[in-house]
């Protein structure tokens, strides 16, 4: 009878206990500023390089008794599988405790920042590329909305588990957005499976990313380590130099500015688990560099790339598609967020340790994994949003075309005679000099790596459909003329990704040679910029982005009889307002001149047969 009667207090006590804890995370997991903004006098300016550290989190925090009740009452659910088991890796616990949680940015929402500090947020932006002053105000442990597939949801993965070290390599970072990352990852990943997130500090030289840094880390965040490097090294051997100290049997190589969504680890250990050799790459969310509004960028598409060696995409397979949300191959990834196991990154000679800073390592582990023996898959079931910054806020430390000698590199090792391609689009590129070749061609010759001729017939057997090695001809090019103002032309004057542009006087300078490329886009001279529309307003903008020759918000074509420049499947014609030079798209009207556009030079049989050319979207 004591004994129950013992039994009864102690589940009582430890009932209490959890409700306590989740009450807890609910009012001190979030920024207290939150809540109750400091005051600050309109003499004050604000501090750029010495923010004052939030204030302690609690909630889903790893290394204390906290987590380890909260870990013992996750919900889950295993399934026999043959000699393996499955089981439900969800913290129902946690995602019920986040879905309660309010305030500027929480849910994923867009948070606008009052009037009155706009000065402040413009000093932040020029020194993050993005709204920093926005960030400071959402919470480092924020919630967010939960865009993974139906399917995702009940999704379970192998019960054993590799546990992962996370490396985010960082160099002046913002202090919220660097915290921020690693605290999604630390309070989203089962504690089982987190060993370690290695902040590798790249020679930043704010102060705040030095001492205060380390003593916050200490005090707040057991599971993570900052590695402070000697001197500027670039990203790709920052990346490794948190790889050679990493303790966990798989590597995650994260941005510095990304926040990891629910459940997001499991799926990237699952295929690794099954096969070492297999590097998983995660969907890529988009977290808005103005309001913090996290977001879809897609449902997914395969890496790949064009022959100047831009990052591209290829679309879904059908198969794919209808196996969704099942890890899927791809070609190549994006570069900045995959995780693959220490042994094989090992074996691969990691990164290259010749390139340089940045560019084309994303190209060499990526040819180096299969044509070595591995695969890359994309995991939809694993989402990260990552912040694309509106502009670079510092600059690079390389000396010379780094870029290029890099691209070099990895086409003389790895790409055979399918490097002329990229030379004839880059030939300035021939005499770089890539350095010494000697230990990268060894590791090749050691592992009996395939050629590059079987990884574009095997892996991105469709890319040259979509990114041809020679470039077809244009359907139309040169100048584009108002025919209600004969006097004006289209020019995009050399504006840069995301900027408008409109008419100007026709041969007075400016980028007024155009060229419907083959790909159904537009594009200045021949820059990988294209005019893209994404708006639905009945007079959309059209702004400049880097071409994706996927169709859709780039998709264009040349009416020569009605003299229209047509846009999307759900046409729309390019329009001007010649009195202020401006330029959009609204409904097609052939009543309207304003409409009406004379390209310098057009093919008109290639137009006639348009269904008949072009990449097969």
């Amino acid at each position: 009878m004591r004994l129950r009667r013992n039994l009864l207090w102690w589940l009582k006590m430890g009932v209490g206990l959890l409700m306590f804890l989740a009450g807890t995370y609910i009012m001190v997991g979030r920024n207290p500023s939150d809540d109750h903004p400091t005051k600050r006098s309109k003499q004050e300016a604000p501090v750029l390089e010495e923010l004052p550290p939030v204030p302690p989190l609690a909630g889903n925090w790893k290394g204390g008794e906290e987590q380890l009740l909260i870990q013992e009452n996750l919900k889950t659910h295993v399934t026999p599988h043959g000699p393996d088991s499955y089981k439900d890796w969800n913290n129902y616990a946690f995602m019920a405790s986040e879905a309660k949680q309010t305030g500027p940015g929480e849910q994923g929402q867009a948070y606008h920042l009052s009037s009155h500090l706009a000065a402040e947020r413009d000093q932040l932006y020029k020194v993050n590329g993005f709204n920093a002053r926005a960030s400071d105000d959402v919470a480092l442990n924020r919630s967010l909305h939960d865009l993974r597939h139906p399917k995702c949801r009940d999704k379970q993965y192998l019960s054993k588990l590799p546990r992962a070290s996370v490396v985010v390599p960082f160099h002046n970072e913002h202090w919220s957005t660097l915290l921020r990352t690693a605290i999604s990852a630390i309070n989203r990943s089962p504690d089982s499976l987190l060993q370690e997130v290695i902040l590798v500090d790249d020679a930043s030289t704010k102060q705040f990313l030095k001492t205060q840094l380390d003593d916050y880390v200490r005090a707040h965040l057991p599971k993570v380590r900052v590695l402070h490097l000697a001197q500027r090294s670039g990203l790709i051997r920052a990346r490794l130099a948190g790889a050679r100290v990493a303790r966990g049997e798989v590597l995650i190589f994260l941005d510095s500015h990304t926040e990891c969504t629910t459940n997001w680890l499991p799926p990237l250990l699952d295929p690794i688990a099954k096969d070492y050799h297999t590097c998983v790459c995660p969907f890529i969310d988009v977290i808005d560099f103005e309001t913090f509004a996290y977001r879809a960028q897609d449902e997914g598409a395969r890496g790949a790339f064009d022959w100047e060696l831009f990052y591209k995409r290829l679309p879904l397979l059908q198969e794919d598609k209808k196996n969704m949300p099942e890890p899927f191959r791809s070609p190549v990834m994006a570069g900045g967020l995959f995780a693959i196991s220490t042994k094989f990154f090992w074996e691969l000679g990691g990164y290259d340790p010749g390139l340089d800073i940045w560019g084309g390592e994303q190209y060499e582990l990526s040819f180096k994994i299969w044509q070595c023996g591995g695969t890359m898959v994309d995991s939809p079931c694993s989402r990260i949003g990552h912040i694309y910054r509106k502009f670079a806020p510092f600059p690079n430390p390389g000396v010379g075309n780094f870029v290029g000698r890099n691209y070099r590199r990895v086409a003389e090792v790895w790409m055979d005679e399918y490097a002329e391609y990229l030379y004839k689009r880059r030939p300035s590129y021939r005499s770089i000099d890539p350095g010494d070749l000697t230990e990268q061609r060894a590791i090749r010759e050691r592992l009996k790596c395939r050629p590059f001729s079987w990884f574009m017939k095997e892996v991105a057997f469709d890319l040259t459909r979509v990114y041809p090695p020679v470039e077809p001809p244009d359907f139309a090019s040169g100048k584009i003329q108002s025919m209600a103002s004969p006097g004006l032309c289209v020019d995009t004057r050399y504006k840069h990704h995301g900027e408008r542009f409109g008419l100007e006087e026709c041969g007075q300078g400016g980028e007024q040679s155009l060229h419907l490329s083959w790909h159904r886009d537009v594009r200045p001279g021949r820059r990988s910029i294209c005019w893209d529309v994404s708006s639905g307003d009945p007079r959309a903008p059209v702004l400049l982005y880097n071409c994706h020759g996927m169709g859709g918000n780039q998709l264009w074509k040349y009416d020569p009889q009605r003299q229209w420049l047509v846009h999307g499947g759900n046409p729309r014609c390019l329009d001007s307002n010649p009195g202020n030079k401006e330029v959009f798209v609204s409904a097609c009207d052939p009543t309207k001149d304003t409409q009406q556009w004379k390209f310098e030079k057009f093919d008109s049989k290639r137009l006639e047969e348009w269904g008949k050319n072009g990449p097969d979207f």
